[in-house]
């Protein structure tokens, strides 16, 4: 028997982070080039699988972009993606779960846990089943060797240690 494959559609789907920058403001960013899919009827049941292109994280200021792109930090030229594999899929109520698995940037892999609000399911107008998740998140960078910073003359440093993850994904249902 076939199993059922969810495609991540990228033209409804965004990732974005924000971090503390001079510990005072969030700056935001957001990757730009991303695939992914799902395997499976059930999603607590479920392998879903993100590949990141780390080349295309934009921050709307070129200068930051190609120093995010250094090794510094996502170091592009070595390492082109950033993956996420997932492990659990925990069912905390309410449409609400907890996304466990496997992130890879830079060479290191750690677990994450994510929270999922999943939306549904639906069909667009020509007929395609579609699902629908919001992902949160957070993470320290330094976990993944992303550890370039700057002290400030007042103390405390240029760019903060926790990024928070958000993502709305929708994927289409592929034909069997």
């Amino acid at each position: 028997m076939a199993t059922t494959k969810w495609v991540l559609d990228p033209s409804h789907s965004e990732i974005l982070f924000k971090v503390k920058h001079l510990m005072i403001t969030n700056v935001k960013g957001e990757f730009r080039s991303f695939s992914g899919e799902i395997d499976g009827e059930d999603f607590s049941k479920s392998k879903a699988k993100i590949v990141i292109e780390s080349s295309s994280v934009f921050t709307n200021n070129e200068d930051r972009d190609n120093h995010l792109k250094s090794a510094d930090f996502f170091d592009v030229e070595k390492f082109g993606t950033l993956e996420f594999e997932s492990v659990a899929f925990e069912n905390k109520g309410d449409g609400n779960y907890t996304l466990k698995g496997n992130l890879t940037m830079k060479g290191v892999t750690k677990e994450v846990a994510l929270a999922v609000e999943f939306g549904g399911t639906n069909k667009d107008p020509w007929g395609n089943e579609k699902a629908g998740f919001s992902v949160t998140g957070k993470l320290n960078r330094k976990d993944w060797g992303l550890n370039w910073n700057a002290a400030l003359e007042t103390g405390g440093v240029l760019v903060g240690e926790e990024v928070t993850i958000m993502a709305e994904v929708q994927f289409a249902k592929q034909p069997s």
